[in-house]
């Protein structure tokens, strides 16, 4: 390859996607490539992770402040909803991911909801209350 992986990335990708539709197969950067490809699935799960972790933080919010609802919680308990089902639209593999996550998820959403309301972290259940069901249902809201 004339272009190298660690001096122009994008040109790099550009040139490995052109040689693979040439199928010019000796010409790849195959452990580079491989690197790369295995990268996209951590980063996608990284990412359902990331989403159900703020959905759940505001779930938490929404029920342990609710003097302080908004409307903005809403936006976000929507958008990390819908950032989630996109997700595993395109990868269905996923699914079982956010089941696998849930609680972990949690326990980053129980620490941070104690941070950003000054509530004891005592005061959140140990465990997630709620299924992953009802966390990923379009309209549900905790009391």
């Amino acid at each position: 390859m004339s272009v190298k992986y660690s001096t122009d990335f994008s040109s790099w990708i550009n040139q490995t996607a052109q040689l693979l539709r040439e199928q010019r197969w000796h010409e790849i950067d195959v452990p580079h490539l491989i690197e790369e490809v295995e990268d996209l699935g951590k980063s996608e799960r990284r990412g359902i992770a990331s989403q159900l972790a703020r959905l759940l933080l505001h779930l938490l919010k929404w029920q342990y402040q609710p003097q302080r609802r908004s409307d903005s919680w809403l936006d976000s308990i929507t958008d990390a909803r819908t950032q989630i089902e996109l997700a595993i639209e395109d990868s269905p593999s996923l699914k079982s991911y956010s089941a696998e996550q849930l609680e972990k998820s949690y326990q980053r959403a129980r620490r941070q909801a104690a941070k950003q309301t000054s509530i004891e972290i005592s005061m959140f259940p140990e465990t997630c209350p709620y299924s992953l069901a009802l966390v990923l249902a379009e309209d549900w809201l905790p009391d």
